[in-house]
């Protein structure tokens, strides 16, 4: 299976709430009419984490398609091509970016129905290869990291690898993205020892002042 992930910056002047809005409705209803579509998901950040930080992006689409053959197949139908023309109403997108990505289920828990999604943009440490970050970040930091007992869900996103093999270089080496009951929660987490053992094991593996995250609600649109 297949997950495109659109990493989406409003278009500029446009409010957060408006942006959400319009995503969230006018054109998940869009979104709909594409066929081939087995998933597809949008992730809007919590309206006052605008008020403490610049996020890096305004909200993720993901979409899962069975292989690249069927997301070639999508790209030329009408429903698609209705999809992009729509897009010009809400979204940046000359700094709105796609990423190519193999899923991995960390840890298969429930959704909390009101909890929230962390979207961490993950670079990797510049002196590992990628098939090497990519093993050590499912087997043994996805290990570490599903002993925190807060975490409700954990899924990885990997960059493919047939992405490495065209200019420019993907800007992100992946997504991770976990689950909490509620923004409490996972401040536990983060600070407790099991989340501090996490957090020391990927400082080696990634380039902590590079990777960026957001904290959003998720909607299940398909």
């Amino acid at each position: 299976m297949l997950k495109a992930c659109t990493l989406i910056r409003r278009k500029k002047g446009m409010s957060i709430k408006t942006f959400q809005t319009y995503w969230r409705n006018t054109h998940a209803d869009i979104v709909r009419k594409l066929p081939l579509v087995k998933k597809y998901v949008q992730s809007h950040p919590l309206i006052n984490s605008y008020d403490k930080n610049k996020l890096p992006y305004d909200g993720l689409a993901e979409i899962w398609v069975e292989n690249t053959d069927a997301l070639r197949t999508l790209a030329d139908t009408k429903e698609y091509k209705d999809v992009a023309a729509d897009e010009s109403n809400f979204i940046d997108s000359q700094n709105t970016e796609l990423l190519l990505t193999d899923e991995h289920i960390i840890k298969d828990g429930i959704v909390p129905t009101l909890g929230v999604k962390k979207i961490e943009f993950v670079k990797k440490n510049s002196e590992l290869e990628v098939e090497e970050f990519q093993h050590y970040w499912k087997n043994i930091h996805g290990l570490i990291a599903t002993d925190m007992h807060n975490i409700r869900r954990y899924t990885q996103s990997h960059t493919k690898k047939s992405g490495y093999k065209r200019s420019p270089l993907p800007r992100w080496d992946g997504i991770a993205i976990t689950w909490f009951d509620s923004l409490d929660a996972m401040g536990k987490t983060t600070g407790a020892l099991d989340g501090l053992r996490s957090h020391d094991d990927g400082i080696e593996l990634i380039q902590s002042d590079e990777t960026s995250s957001i904290i959003t609600s998720e909607h299940v649109i398909i």
